[in-house]
């Protein structure tokens, strides 16, 4: 969002001003009436200038002095207090959010990504709300999605510290409430004055990050639910064991699955498209994390949205923790395991999610 030529900085001129001029000989008591009128007009204007961008918590990005506008905190002066190299770093953080929010922007117009315009709570039902500071997140599984609720939960006050809130109450609590379960006039109020991020994460290795979470470890839920079908279809001569209880999937077979168009069992928000779980064409993000510079990217965001300073990003794994994390090493190790048009079929499958995100292809033979 532009912020107004007038403002804080600039309230607007009153209409008493020329009438002032003009009566430059009358009294010295009507010329004090007149600046007494003028001076309390542009405190009532800086007033309701203030109130509204207390209402925005959307950081504007703008060229020459580091400003920022989010809870109210834009007066005109540089709100990052910093020197030399922080100066410069926070400067480049600021032209790194610019350049993603373009490349998304300019996806979905080549695309017409755009055109259908109307926001209803599907589109909506991955985004989270924090309303103490007035945040909107869409939830990307495998992208720092746990530890992000922690985060709000304790900017929400429901927490002391990340560290103490169990995976199963990040989860499975419900402490925290989704934007589809306002009502039409809620979502669009949230939408038109909450800072909304998200944080997306290279397909490839944010889906083999999945798998290995979901098929190579003990599951009662993914094992049979996607399991068994899977085996079911794409193995032959599965054994009787394998089809009870789904586990062992290979990814070869998890990749089939994936592409097959009449598939066995439906999708899951763990490997669907960040571009159909988080819509931003339609809801047009204030901010864009990576999980690649996570830490960066997420102690930036906490600056921005004035958050208190011993909070930080927790880089803990708090499932299979003495299991090393999906790195693009370990995600070339399973995507070798297919064939190059299998390769080529999944790149096709996550392009929009690749260019959106401006993600290098991550074998030199896709085209």
């Amino acid at each position: 969002p532009r912020l107004p030529s007038s403002g804080i900085c600039s309230p607007p001129e009153n209409i008493l001003e020329t009438a002032s001029v003009k009566q430059r000989s009358s009294s010295g008591r009507a010329r004090k009436a007149s600046v007494g009128i003028r001076d309390r007009q542009r405190k009532s204007s800086a007033a309701n200038s203030a109130r509204a961008y207390q209402r925005r918590r959307r950081f504007v990005l703008k060229r020459g002095p580091l400003r920022i506008a989010v809870n109210g905190s834009f007066l005109g002066l540089p709100v990052l207090k910093a020197e030399g190299k922080d100066e410069l770093r926070w400067r480049r953080l600021y032209e790194v959010q610019r350049e993603r929010k373009r490349i998304m922007r300019e996806t979905c117009a080549k695309y017409k990504s755009n055109n259908k315009r109307v926001i209803t709570p599907y589109h909506v039902s991955r985004i989270f709300v924090e309303d103490k500071y007035r945040i909107l997140y869409c939830e990307v599984p495998k992208a720092g999605c746990s530890n992000w609720k922690r985060v709000l939960m304790v900017l929400n006050g429901l927490a002391s510290s990340t560290r103490v809130i169990q995976h199963n109450t990040v989860h499975y609590g419900n402490y925290l409430k989704k934007l589809d379960s306002f009502d039409h006039k809620g979502i669009n109020y949230r939408l038109s004055t909450y800072t909304k991020m998200l944080f997306v994460r290279e397909p490839f290795e944010k889906l083999v990050s999945a798998f290995r979470d979901k098929f190579e470890h003990p599951n009662n839920y993914y094992h049979p639910v996607f399991g068994r079908p899977i085996i079911s279809k794409y193995r032959p001569n599965a054994t009787k064991e394998a089809l009870r209880t789904g586990s062992g999937v290979e990814f070869k077979e998890f990749i089939q699955y994936l592409l097959d168009v009449h598939r066995p069992v439906g999708m899951d928000i763990h490997w669907d498209h960040i571009n159909r779980l988080c819509s931003p064409c339609l809801v047009d993000y204030d901010f864009i994390g990576k999980f690649e510079t996570m830490e960066e990217d997420a102690n930036f965001f906490l600056h921005l949205i004035n958050a208190p300073q011993n909070l930080t990003f927790p880089r803990f794994k708090d499932r299979h923790s003495n299991e090393e994390r999906t790195t693009s090493q370990i995600t070339q190790q399973y995507f070798t395991q297919l064939s190059p048009s299998q390769r080529q079929s999944s790149y096709d499958f996550y392009y929009m999610d690749y260019l959106m995100f401006n993600y290098s292809k991550p074998f030199e033979d896709l085209y």
